[in-house]
């Protein structure tokens, strides 16, 4: 995917774009939105077992500008490399060259069934989110996009909906199947809050971080193949553990979510020791990010660092979705002062490690890690701090 400006602050990234836009156009932008990208904070493969994450909305994101083409063609342009796409109203199609054009014509095609628009649009994004980060720029162009879209055609459009016709964008259009735990993460940040969500109803909530910690996200820039088959291992193990379990207990089961930590400990002797270990793992993420809450709501950040530093090691063993250079990562964390917690983030097998720490010792313990990262792979590791922030928002253009 392209449209980024990395490490240019969120105004900057906003002028330059609405320069570009003026450039490129030959007139103003009529309306604008913003949305940030997402880390996953505690939670991990519990999405698609309908059961809890916390995750937050960060301070990096993409803005998008449009504004009314008066005719039925769309131009739509990355702003950082400057390419264009065209294509007519009445039938966006996917896109095999410009693939980062498919969120945006995904989510026109949705907004497109809401509000029918009588005209195209002219375009244009922009954002600070490093590609590959593991910052999810995808749900914050399609975030933005849609939002935008939306306020040029008004469509009513709900949170919970728009995250959908995101969703149905990425797996339509950009032919990634993912769930909803990134445009959710977007649409429903909270200034030093976590966003905590129920994947069964979809309930939102957000719980207090408080001003005195942040994220430090230490990319390890692995990328292991086989991720896809992995993942799909992963799921149905799950899918066959919550079968098992609708046959011995006496309360309906459809997924893991519907399974206490008691109930494994009494049956878990029974069934396939792989189904049991990936079980295991969903089933104690969610009670952790139980007792990860009120950790949060009584202010104890010491007792949810704990959690995440648990949580990793039930990815190591039970899940085994980690790899070698992020449990280097979280060991080395682990024995760095000021760090409260840490775990890799999102799918695993490579990708980045997220770190809980006070934002006055992030540049030391930072610097560690890269350090610590260089001496045993020859290399050092990306870090970034990252801060939960508000979540997407239409804005003036």
């Amino acid at each position: 995917m392209t449209g980024h400006s990395a490490g240019m602050p969120n105004g900057g990234v906003l002028d330059e774009l609405r320069r570009k836009f003026s450039g490129r156009f030959g007139t103003a932008p009529v309306v604008g939105a913003y949305a940030p990208g997402r880390v996953e904070v505690l939670g991990n493969h519990t999405d698609y077992n309908e059961g809890f994450v916390l995750s937050a909305a960060i301070d990096r994101g993409t803005f998008f500008l449009a504004a009314p083409s008066g005719t039925s063609e769309c131009r739509l342009v990355a702003g950082d490399v400057m390419e264009e796409v065209r294509f007519d109203a009445a039938s966006p199609k996917p896109s095999d060259n410009h693939c980062w054009s498919n969120y945006v014509k995904g989510v026109f095609a949705g907004i497109a069934k809401r509000a029918r628009p009588a005209h195209g649009f002219m375009g244009m994004f922009l954002g600070n989110i490093p590609l590959g980060s593991g910052l999810s720029s995808s749900a914050a162009l399609s975030m933005s996009s849609g939002l935008a879209l939306g306020g040029l055609y008004g469509a009513m459009v709900s949170a919970e909906d728009m995250a959908r016709i995101g969703q149905a964008a990425e797996h339509e259009f950009a032919g990634v199947k993912c769930g909803l735990l990134d445009q959710i993460s977007s649409l429903f940040g909270k200034a030093h809050r976590l966003v905590l969500t129920d994947f069964r109803s979809l309930d939102v909530d957000t719980v207090p971080l408080g001003d005195h910690a942040c994220f430090l996200l230490c990319d390890t820039k692995v990328k292991h193949s086989l991720v896809a088959s992995e993942y799909n291992e992963r799921r149905a193990s799950c899918e066959k553990a919550a079968r098992f379990f609708a046959g011995v207990l006496d309360h309906p089961v459809t997924h893991l979510r519907d399974v206490s930590w008691a109930e494994w400990e009494r049956h878990h002797a029974a069934m396939d020791p792989t189904a049991a270990k990936r079980s295991a793992h969903v089933i104690g993420e969610n009670k952790r990010v139980s007792e990860g809450c009120r950790f949060l709501r009584n202010g104890d950040l010491k007792g949810f660092g704990a959690l995440m530093f648990e949580s990793h090691e039930s990815s190591r063993v039970q899940f085994e979705n980690s790899c070698e250079e992020l449990d280097f990562v979280v060991e080395t964390a682990r024995r760095t002062r000021g760090v409260l917690g840490a775990r890799l983030s999102g799918g695993g097998f490579g990708g980045s490690a997220v770190i809980l720490a006070d934002p006055a010792d992030t540049g030391r313990i930072g610097k560690a890690l890269a350090e610590a990262y260089s001496r045993r792979f020859g290399h050092p590791c990306e870090t970034r701090v990252v801060v939960p922030s508000d979540g997407a928002r239409l804005m003036p253009a």
